[in-house]
């Protein structure tokens, strides 16, 4: 348990204090409580939230989201009285805009899956299994080429937005998605076998551009909630989570105006009916238009970007200014894969898996709706049970989004409970496939197929995409996510070639099971970053570039926040909250020495950034306590508060 010595606080070489430097002013001792011991991660004795007993813990945990949920009420009712509208607009700003880009490739991805029955109603001497006008092996590829330009550009946009920032990596995804769009919405061939080439192709260019969006959006959403300066802010605290997974959450938005625009569509073109014989030109205007529309918010989004986002890349300059690093960061990409090597197997591993689980269920829906609908002439019932679907999906994403900043629930917990009931509903079926696809059982096994899509929402899908950027450090942050991401992928492009050398019921077999393996790699290798600032994670990796691991014993290595595999291995042994305390105080006169002198000194070409990032920490009582004691270590009497409260 965590609590004040009796002794001074950091003298640096062991002497006493004198008798003029022994009591800080009192109000300056708040003042450091508040920088070091935030009310919503400390108790009123210093205590951090997960040193508590449990009951305790729950008692804390759910004083510190009640109060936050009133504030947060109590600004957006202020908001409605000022402007009815007003927050509608913030959900734009703060939620839309992030994950736009994300929300497009919802659209785009998933649309594949979705037309293709109408390809095949419409074209089956190519489409069809028994077509034999187009060759095979490129009606496959639509699948392969797809998911394969999707690894491409998560590694490759990864690195370029550690290299020359995120901003860059941002305006070059959205620049290859409307390229890509217009690619897709104007391919064509002299026969059939030429369209569907050209149709492949375009699937992979834009595939890059969607790739790139998984490393970019998570790491400039989580880093713009975090703030530039030297003290964490309470945003990044308790709604980190809640914004990446806000952005990520618009992948299932897309997913949704995607098919409901297919079906609206589909009525226009059809002469105001969705049900078969389907006409080549009905298909062409259906899919074509489909495309064309999100291109046009595309267009957009690379203006936004390029305009609107010039400062993405400021959290990452910051950190490369710090360590001294221009261009790649080599030395934290080879400290990743030393100090975080199994947080890699957990992220790249659990995505992976889910993948297998969620790519392989989204690229093949159409076969396991036609299970429930039993086949039929008409595509427009499996569109309709998919937009079900999608919207089952959505509620998962708002929960994970809601819940994925609990203290007590957390990211690892929701990933386990998610991967667990992912292998619960699916197993059920697969053992009695027979029972479940049968006329008076159908209903039940639609029920547990959408329950499984709800908790692949409310549980791995979202947690990876967050957990892969937050649990590594700034310099190395986008190459880490597109790693995992493009680990994941290959668990889609598994699934894609695997699923069509097997029957329905083999899916069922087959997928489940990596539910399982994604719940052992979670327990074993992932740790749990929930309530944990982001800042302090930074504060360790310092420590780690100086070859200083041993001296670092902050709440980054608290057990709560460490994988099973890390505190096996003993990681967490040097965490001690007492000893914190006192070195965050010297770390701060520290910088407050290297900040005044950077004042004083009158040299030219001082970054701004650098010193927007050192001078915000201080305010005037604790600049004030720092002269005063200039040339000595911080003299704080650790109880001196409660005594003079109890006086």
């Amino acid at each position: 348990m965590a609590t004040y010595p009796e002794d001074v606080i950091g003298n640096g070489d062991g002497g006493h204090p004198t008798a003029n430097s022994r009591r800080a002013d009192l109000n300056e001792r708040a003042i450091f409580d508040y920088l070091i011991h935030p009310d919503d991660m400390y108790d009123e004795n210093g205590v951090y939230w997960a040193d508590l007993p449990i009951m305790k813990q729950i008692k804390f945990v759910t004083k510190t989201d009640s109060k936050e949920t009133r504030r947060e009420l109590g600004v957006i009712g202020r908001m409605i009285k000022k402007d009815p509208l007003s927050p509608v607009g913030a959900y734009f700003k703060n939620m839309v805009l992030p994950g736009a880009g994300l929300g497009l490739e919802g659209y785009v991805l998933f649309s594949i899956g979705n037309i293709k029955p109408l390809f095949q109603k419409a074209f089956p001497a190519c489409w069809a299994s028994s077509g034999k006008m187009c060759n095979p092996t490129w009606v496959q590829a639509v699948d392969y080429l797809e998911v394969m330009g999707i690894i491409v550009g998560q590694v490759l946009v990864g690195i370029i937005g550690d290299w020359l920032g995120r901003r860059w990596g941002l305006i070059q995804d959205a620049t290859i998605m409307f390229l890509g769009l217009i690619m897709l919405t104007a391919s064509w061939g002299t026969t059939l076998n030429g369209w569907v080439i050209c149709y492949a192709l375009s699937l992979f260019f834009y595939g890059i551009g969607v790739g790139g969006e998984y490393p970019m959006t998570a790491t400039s959403g989580m880093e713009n909630a975090t703030g530039s300066g030297k003290i964490s802010t309470k945003e990044d605290r308790l709604h980190r989570g809640r914004k990446v997974t806000s952005a990520f959450l618009m992948q299932g938005w897309g997913q949704f105006f995607n098919q409901a625009l297919l079906i609206v569509l589909l009525l226009c073109f059809h002469h105001g009916s969705g049900n078969g014989p389907y006409s080549e030109v009905s298909a062409q205007w259906t899919f074509r238009v489909s495309f064309a529309i999100p291109a046009i918010g595309t267009l957009w989004l690379v203006y936004y970007r390029a305009y609107k986002m010039k400062s993405a890349s400021k959290q990452l300059a910051a950190a490369k200014k710090k360590s001294k690093v221009t261009g790649y960061d080599t030395q934290s990409l080879r400290f990743t894969f030393t100090y975080f090597g199994p947080r890699l197997i957990a992220t790249a591993g659990g995505w992976f898996a889910n993948d297998i689980f969620f790519y392989g269920n989204k690229l093949f829906q159409n076969e396991f709706i036609s299970v429930i609908t039993k086949g039929g002439t008409s595509i427009m019932p499996g569109w309709l049970y998919n937009l079900i679907n999608v919207g089952v999906s959505l509620v998962g994403y708002y929960l994970a989004s809601f819940l994925i900043d609990n203290k007590l629930y957390g990211r690892r917990r929701m990933q386990q409970v998610g991967f667990l009931m992912d292998f619960v509903l699916l197993i059920i079926p697969a053992f009695h496939f027979k029972y479940y696809t049968s006329a008076p059982h159908v209903k039940e096994f639609q029920a547990l197929y959408f329950l499984s899509s709800f908790f692949n929402q409310f549980g791995p899908n979202s947690v990876t995409f967050l957990v892969a950027a937050e649990v590594f450090p700034t310099p190395i942050r986008a190459t880490a996510h597109g790693f995992s991401a493009a680990v994941g992928k290959l668990g889609a492009l598994t699934a894609s070639i695997l699923y069509n050398y097997i029957d329905n019921q083999t899916k069922f077999l087959v997928g489940p099971w990596f539910g399982l393996i994604g719940m052992i790699l979670t327990f074993l290798f992932l740790p749990d970053t929930t309530g944990l600032d982001l800042k302090e994670q930074e504060r360790r990796w310092q420590f780690i570039r100086a070859g200083r691991d041993a001296d670092y014993h902050g709440i980054a290595i608290h057990p709560r926040h460490l994988s099973v595999w890390e505190r096996w291995r003993g990681v967490g042994k040097h965490y001690d909250a007492d000893l914190d305390y006192k070195q965050k105080i010297d770390e701060m006169r520290g910088d407050w020495e290297i900040s005044q002198a950077r004042k004083h000194a009158e040299k030219e070409g001082v970054d701004d950034d650098y010193h927007e990032e050192v001078d915000d920490a201080w305010s005037d009582s604790v600049s004030t306590y720092f002269e005063r004691t200039s040339g000595k270590s911080p003299l704080i009497q650790p109880n001196e508060k409660k005594i003079y409260e109890s006086s």
